[in-house]
């Protein structure tokens, strides 16, 4: 399983990288003759309700979900670290600010504030992006708080201290080294997860505009044209894999990290 999700990551990153190159049409032309085409010679994966070749949109669609996904998880992940790692390594006053802070954010729902976030920045792929990376970050915080307060007094760290050792490098070189493995896991696990939410923005009109190929607003715009199987099943299908794949990879990762599973 582990395999089948890094074969599927590793495909699509390729699409990434080559989509300009491989799709057989241009992503926004138009041809109303041959609007809502099934699969077939010339059209693959059909046409949707413009014409525009589908197979072409969701391998330029690479171009903006994936990336967007990798953002959010990156810059979330990032926020969340920092914020974590001071709150349990300081601790006192700075701790209690800046978990209320975390707690606040985390008496939401995520989509819900990610689409309320969205909604009052205005629809684009940018606050979009980061709407979802306001949200993203305090589940990273908690986690890298707990394993903070649990490292920083174990032995090694009171030798690095002991040693004259400053905070900075205690924190950056002792500490979050051996406090990264579970947030490495939570990150791996997530990227599916932010490719469907950013989607899901997308699906209700708060993400990508309705002419760019994103593979979310693919499905939303195929919801009128539900008897055209093909307009939604194939970026549906895309979503899902990509979402299953990063899922895949993540438990091979917590078992690989965790030395419980090793054994087993």
């Amino acid at each position: 399983m582990v395999l089948a999700g890094l074969l599927v990551v590793v495909f699509w990153l390729a699409m990434l990288l080559l989509a300009p190159l491989l799709a057989p049409y241009d992503p926004l032309a138009q041809n109303v003759r041959n609007r809502l085409q099934p699969p077939g010679a010339l059209h693959s994966m059909g046409t949707d309700e413009l014409g525009r070749d589908i197979f072409s949109r969701i391998l330029h669609g690479t171009l903006v979900t994936l990336p967007a996904g990798l953002a959010v998880i990156a810059f979330g992940a990032l926020i969340g670290i920092v914020v974590g790692a001071l709150a349990g390594y300081y601790g006192g006053l700075l701790d209690d600010l800046l978990m209320r802070i975390t707690e606040l954010f985390m008496a939401f729902p995520t989509i819900i504030l990610a689409m309320a976030l969205a909604a009052a920045l205005g629809p684009s792929i940018q606050n979009a992006v980061l709407a979802l990376v306001i949200v993203w970050w305090p589940a990273y915080a908690r986690i890298v708080r707990g394993l903070v307060l649990d490292v920083k007094h174990r032995d090694y760290v009171e030798a690095a201290r002991s040693a004259g050792a400053g905070d900075f490098y205690i924190l950056s070189r002792t500490i979050l080294p051996n406090c990264l493995a579970p947030a490495l896991i939570l990150a791996t696990l997530d990227v599916g997860n932010a490719i469907l939410t950013f989607a899901g923005l997308s699906f209700l009109g708060l993400g990508s505009a309705p002419e760019v190929p994103e593979w979310g607003r693919m499905v939303s715009i195929a919801i009128d044209f539900f008897d055209q199987w093909w307009m939604w099943l194939y970026p549906g299908a895309v979503i899902a894999s990509l979402v299953m794949a990063f899922n895949f990879i993540g438990d091979g990762l917590r078992d690989l990290l965790d030395p419980r599973l090793r054994g087993k």
